[in-house]
């Protein structure tokens, strides 16, 4: 389905997304709870500026990774239905401003420092001129990330100067979609995971761990999917043994119920969100050998691994169905009962 939307008879949820195979776990949620929805597509169509919206509740799932699946205008297409249905008075979740921090790690990054969050050094380089110049005021090594990624796009680690000069020169150069290159200090983590905070309804609802231990991960936890070998993912690497070796691999995603939400990090994350209009997302972090926390990605686009979920009663899908039938009814009661 493109862009073309079809509209309901009623006030329903509309979800805005660029790919429906991370749409099931939702629209079951919502299936149970009896809440009307119909899935919109952003990555063609059209809309007409001078008519009013549909009445409904609107979930924004812009991806940054949407480019990896041909959906490379879906930004766009997201900047202009989010303003249009603002514009109109519609409830929109994670609008239009949110879309800024799911395809920018600088507005990740500068917004977290200007809050006084520790996050990692980061250079951001335009094109191509300055990369090798700018990547010689890093120690070795170093990892490179793209401005908007998602799935690991862009994600490697050089271990020389000179490989990465021969890298930024050659034909194998992966072009970020924006044009923007992230240099970033490479930071080792004190054991081999990586910490995911989700917020629903700008609320923390509970905390993954992401293991690491074989050397790198995708970060969307909805699937495991390895980085190619030169990459690693952002501000992470591997945890040698006593051996220099690796241990052994633990389920990817397991729950830190030591993680709550009295934790300062936690409290300190729900202010920051919901300062920026932030509603749903997923905040990853880690924490270093030498005592550094520092988070590194705010996911507004954000999946749950299934494991973990089945694990807890599903308790992620059903904040969100909660979230959306709330507002729905909110809004539009009795219509939207």
């Amino acid at each position: 389905m493109g862009m073309t939307l079809r509209i309901a008879d009623r006030p329903t949820v509309y979800i805005l997304h660029e790919n429906a195979e991370w749409l099931p776990p939702f629209t079951r949620a919502l299936d149970e709870a009896g809440v009307p929805w119909i899935d919109w597509e952003l990555s063609s169509g059209s809309i007409d500026l001078t008519q009013a919206p549909p009445e409904g509740v609107f979930w924004s799932r812009l991806s940054a990774s949407s480019p990896s699946r041909g959906h490379a205008h879906a930004k766009e297409v997201a900047r202009s239905v989010l303003r249009w249905l603002e514009a109109a008075g519609r409830r929109v979740i994670n609008g239009s401003g949110v879309v800024e921090f799911e395809v920018s790690k600088v507005a990740q990054y500068t917004a977290l420092a200007a809050e006084g969050f520790d996050v990692p050094r980061t250079i951001a380089v335009f094109g191509r001129d300055e990369l090798v110049e700018r990547a010689r005021t890093l120690p070795t090594p170093f990892i490179t990330k793209h401005n908007q990624g998602g799935k690991g796009i862009g994600v490697r680690r050089f271990d020389s100067q000179d490989d990465f000069a021969a890298y930024a020169s050659s034909d194998g150069f992966e072009e970020p979609v924006d044009g923007v290159t992230l240099l970033q200090e490479h930071l080792l983590a004190a054991e081999p995971f990586v910490t995911r905070a989700e917020f629903i309804g700008g609320r923390f609802v509970y905390a993954v761990r992401v293991d690491t231990s074989g050397g790198s991960f995708e970060l969307c936890p909805a699937e495991a999917c390895a980085v190619p070998p030169t990459g690693l993912s952002p501000a992470v690497c591997d945890v040698p043994d006593a051996q220099g070796g690796l241990p052994a691999p633990a389920p990817l995603f397991t729950e830190r119920t030591e993680i709550t939400a009295a934790h300062p990090l936690i409290v300190r994350l729900e202010a920051f969100l919901a300062a920026r209009g932030i509603e749903i997302a997923g905040v990853e972090f880690f924490e270093t050998v030498d005592g550094r926390v520092v988070p590194y990605d705010v996911n507004t686009n954000t999946n749950y691994s299934p494991d973990v979920e089945a694990a807890n009663g599903h308790r992620a899908a059903r904040a969100i169905s909660e979230l959306l039938a709330r507002e729905l009814t909110e809004r539009y009661a009795p219509a939207a009962v």
